[in-house]
């Protein structure tokens, strides 16, 4: 009884969490003209009523169809999503591994305070790490650049921490057996290490691209060119008078990172479970 108790409380909980993502898809299909008669009294734009129908009057695909067809900067701007997430996580990969890898399995001096350094900039929030990024970057001539953007992300910890509890979690007795049977390091890190270690790679690159994605102060201080903007930056500038635009354009950005979600759910989850081990 308590069990079925508690399946109907967490479905109710979740129905409404999803809820406004059910309102944007629906939204998505209607009329700009139902649009602005139903979010006009929201936003200020003039008094009445507020009237919203849950399932749209006159379903429509005009707002994707003039997003795709007709709006050359809503392309533009979701390939500068795609190079800035790409680039970041393909230089995440370059790094991370790598640096996970020697945190699992080397020793050396210093390891301690170097690992408990990672950790300490993984919990400082993007506002306390603003000013000294925009003073390198600036320095080395990158303002306004992708680079600006990609850079600093590249050099993350977070993605490290993650990797290292998976590389953690690899036997010790099987990195000795191959030193034994006469693999180099390399070799071990590759047939070994890779394999091995890939729930907590795999779980990096699916936590990055849900944050990268959807990134928005770091765009918002490097890039001042909106040619450049990400899709999460171009969002809020749509105004109510494309409201349809809005709906669908927040439709489309959802789709790759539910779509990314649902295809690394799993390593997520073994992810998870390997960073709580103890070593």
């Amino acid at each position: 009884m308590r069990m079925k108790l508690f399946r109907v409380v967490l479905l109710v909980v979740g129905i409404l969490i999803c809820l406004p993502i059910f309102a944007v898809i629906l939204g998505s299909l209607k009329s700009d003209r139902e649009l602005v008669n139903s979010l006009s009294a929201i936003l200020g734009v003039s008094g009445g009523s507020i009237e919203w129908h849950l399932l749209p009057l006159y379903p429509t695909l005009k707002n994707f169809g003039k997003l795709l067809f007709l709006t050359p900067e809503f392309l533009a701007v979701f390939w500068n999503s795609v190079k800035l997430a790409g680039g970041i996580l393909l230089g995440q990969m370059l790094v991370a591994i790598p640096a996970a890898w020697a945190f699992a399995k080397f020793s050396f001096r210093g390891k301690g305070a170097l690992y408990a350094s990672y950790v300490i900039l993984m919990l400082m929030p993007f506002s306390v790490m603003m000013l000294p990024s925009y003073l390198v970057l600036n320095g080395m001539h990158l303002m306004d650049t992708y680079w600006a953007v990609i850079l600093p992300s590249v050099f993350s910890t977070f993605p490290v921490f993650i990797m290292y509890r998976g590389f953690s979690a690899i036997p010790k007795d099987l990195y000795e057996a191959a030193k034994i049977d006469g693999a180099s390091e390399w070799q071990i890190f590759v047939w070994i290490g890779l394999p091995l270690g890939s729930p907590g790679i795999l779980s990096a690159l699916t936590l990055g691209f849900l944050e990268y994605w959807n990134m928005v102060e770091q765009p918002l201080a490097f890039l001042a060119e909106p040619s450049r903007w990400p899709l999460s930056l171009y969002l809020p500038e749509i105004d109510l008078k494309r409201a349809g635009a809005a709906m669908a354009a927040s439709v489309i950005t959802l789709i790759p990172a539910v779509f990314v979600f649902f295809i690394g759910q799993d390593y997520l989850e073994q992810g998870i479970v390997a960073s709580g081990m103890k070593e």
